[in-house]
């Protein structure tokens, strides 16, 4: 491959891995066409892709992208799942792959910055999956949401309860209420007769 093309296809597969959000290294030896391309297509209703793709380019782009020690389980005719979705999903899909194709053997793979080996991508695929797991939280929420709602309810009619002896024991108005003794009127203050206003002068000095 000319040193050009060779340059864009590294960048390519680069652009590839860190767009990713885990990849799934496979040995596909003794894997037909067909069964490359139904194996493709399971793997894409996990919105992951599967390409065949030599190792020493998968190599320089894993190490262009920082990742370390990808290379040592490079080796052997290699595919690589890139995952865009949920990594168990794809997992899953691929384990299962292999119990159809025995040829397909799960290496390894590379999530949240880690490398793992066969033992680890093979214990992914035997979690359970995002949807299953966002299902049961759901399933959790809406348990403890009835709990609280039955145990607001019971509080509720406590309260009322309690309300009501209360009221029992509270004696009428008829019967709480004195009769108040009426307050006696103050003694209207005796006008003071007006004191006589001087007399004021008619005749004013002219001005000079």
């Amino acid at each position: 491959m000319p040193t050009s093309q060779k340059v864009e296809r590294v960048a390519e597969l680069k652009d590839r891995i860190e767009g990713s959000a885990a990849l799934l290294l496979t040995e596909y030896r003794g894997l037909t066409v067909s069964e490359i391309s139904e194996l493709r297509r399971s793997l894409s209703e996990t919105d992951t892709s599967f390409a065949v793709i030599k190792n020493t380019l998968m190599a320089l782009a894993a190490a262009d992208a920082g990742i370390e020690h990808l290379d040592e389980m490079l080796s052997g005719p290699s595919a690589v799942a890139f995952v865009h979705g949920d990594p168990v999903a794809a997992a899953k899909k691929l384990k299962a792959a292999s119990k159809l194709y025995p040829a397909l053997i799960l290496k390894g793979g590379y999530m949240d910055g880690a490398v793992f080996g066969a033992d680890q991508a093979n214990a992914l695929a035997e979690l359970e999956s995002r949807e299953v797991m966002l299902s049961k939280i759901a399933g959790l929420l809406k348990g403890e949401m009835s709990r609280a709602a039955a145990m607001l309810v019971q509080l509720q009619s406590q309260f009322v309860g309690l309300l009501e002896a209360y009221k029992d024991t509270v004696p009428g108005d008829a019967e709480a209420e004195a009769e108040a003794p009426e307050a006696p009127e103050a003694p209207e203050a005796e006008a003071e007769p007006a004191a006589d206003e001087p007399e004021t002068p008619t005749d004013t000095p002219e001005e000079e």
